[in-house]
């Protein structure tokens, strides 16, 4: 006999869970299907326990940089096991939390891994024993992704590594190579480079985290190779000679080849949806590139069956993928729902300095046909950032120079990430340069810099 729901959700990912409980919340049963770890990859092996090592390594930074704020210390020293101990610490106590959300929310979880067999129907298995037939009228799919692997980079998480083994490394490498510049690269070539790795970053396009704004892009490069990294864009990793310890690495740049030995290799190349093994071969849902096809609302082709999160595509978000889970489960419910906006979804980066930023960069509203106003503002003229002694970043704002939209925002900097926040409420909102203007933002503070950002633009900056 089958387990009946009205919704089952397959995947416990930032994405799965969310839209489970939600569905619950309206009334629904709801079925809650994953065979690894709730929480999936973001607070498992990467959103959660990533900031917990970057939190490590910018105290190593900070340790050795003391003269700065008037301190003297010697001899410090870090332990890796402990480091990497607490991250997994950090995430397992979190993965707890998921799971008594769930229990209070009388979601019923299957710990298995979900098949589709046909429209509605889905069979629960694990180690290759039946676990469940369960029916529903509605099935979401939040299967989530995992690390794109390349054929010119064998990883064997022993010499090259993908982001699960970058973060549990039974030693520390005294140099390596980083390839992909994105938000996983960047992030991983920050720590170790702040645990006093020689880091490589290899970058296949003209320069580091490509879908940030340019000129955000510039500063950061310039910020990472003041630091010591060494950055190379338009180029590629063509090959490796593997050692017995060590990695020979063979770049290809401005059609000369380059070789490179360093102790370890961090693929960060992307990632591929996981589509593969759920079944759907017996429904009528649609793939392109590894990502399933869905609309404004994460319904499939096939009726009832829909897909959130990253095996839905870009961007691959842990903040997209549960407020998609929410627009899906409230549309079901028969809501009054309005579709995602992905000009409104942040992106951050947790490298050292911070990015984050919204909307569109600077020559994406030029090329979308915007007649632009662009405010600027340095870190190093606003008194908070001098007293904490973050003196390098900048904040970016991009408006719509006929009506006075909010285009874009665009940060590089200490605490940017959680300063961001604010500009996406106002494009949420709709506002112009009029309510920004005249918002009061607290003195002092870095979110000063937003102010002041929006009043450049407009010829009115005060403090620079």
């Amino acid at each position: 006999m089958s387990d009946k729901f009205d919704l089952v959700v397959v995947g416990g990912g930032p994405g799965g869970y969310v839209a489970a409980i939600r569905a619950s919340q309206l009334g629904m049963s709801v079925a809650l299907v994953e065979g690894e770890h709730l929480g999936g990859i973001c607070l498992n092996w990467g959103c959660i326990p990533t900031k917990a090592l970057l939190k490590t390594s910018e105290i190593n930074h900070l340790l050795h940089n003391l003269d700065q704020y008037g301190f003297t210390a010697k001899e410090t020293s870090f332990d890796l096991k402990k480091l990497v101990s607490r991250s997994r610490g950090v995430a397992e106590k979190l993965s707890g939390g998921i799971s008594h959300l769930l229990k209070k929310n009388k979601v019923k979880v299957y710990d298995g891994f979900g098949r589709l067999n046909g429209p509605g129907k889905l069979k629960v298995e694990k180690n290759d024993k039946r676990i469940a037939d369960l029916e529903a009228k509605h099935i979401i799919l939040a299967t989530g992704a995992r690390a794109r692997k390349l054929p010119n980079l064998e990883v064997d998480e022993k010499l090259v590594w993908t982001y699960k083994k970058a973060m549990t490394p039974d030693e520390m490498p005294k140099s390596l190579v980083v390839v992909g510049s994105g938000a996983i690269g960047i992030e991983f070539a920050s720590f170790y480079h702040n645990l006093g790795a020689e880091v490589t970053v290899v970058e296949v396009m003209d320069r580091v985290m490509p879908v940030e704004d340019v000129e955000i892009s510039a500063m950061a490069q310039k910020s990472f190779e003041n630091q010591g990294m060494k950055i190379m864009t338009s180029a590629m990793v063509k090959g490796l000679n593997k050692g017995k310890n060590d990695v020979e690495v063979i770049i290809e740049k401005d059609g000369k080849e380059t070789k490179l030995k360093v102790d370890r290799v961090i693929s960060a190349v992307g990632i591929v949806g996981n589509v593969e093994n759920i079944g759907l071969e017996t429904t009528a849902v649609k793939v392109d590139r590894s990502h399933i096809v869905i609309d404004q609302y994460c319904q499939t082709d096939e009726p009832g069956i829909y897909a959130i999160g990253d095996v839905a595509g870009a961007p691959w978000l842990a903040h997209k993928a549960s407020h998609e889970g929410i627009i899906c489960v409230e549309k079901i419910a028969g809501l009054d729902v309005h579709p995602m906006n992905t000009l409104n979804i942040p992106g951050c980066t947790y490298c050292m300095p911070q990015v984050a930023s919204v909307g569109l960069t600077e020559q994406k509203a030029i090329d979308a046909g915007y007649d632009i106003k662009v405010g600027r503002f340095p870190f190093m003229a606003n008194g908070k950032a001098i007293a904490l002694g973050e003196e390098e970043g900048m904040v970016k704002t991009i408006f719509d120079a006929k009506t006075g939209e909010l285009l874009g925002a665009h940060m590089i900097g200490a605490e940017v990430t959680e300063m961001i926040q604010g500009y996406v409420v106002g494009k949420t909102l709709e506002t112009t340069e009029k309510e920004l203007m005249h918002t009061i933002f607290p003195h002092p503070t870095l979110s000063e810099m937003m102010h002041e950002s929006v009043l450049d633009a407009y010829d009115k900056a005060i403090h620079i």
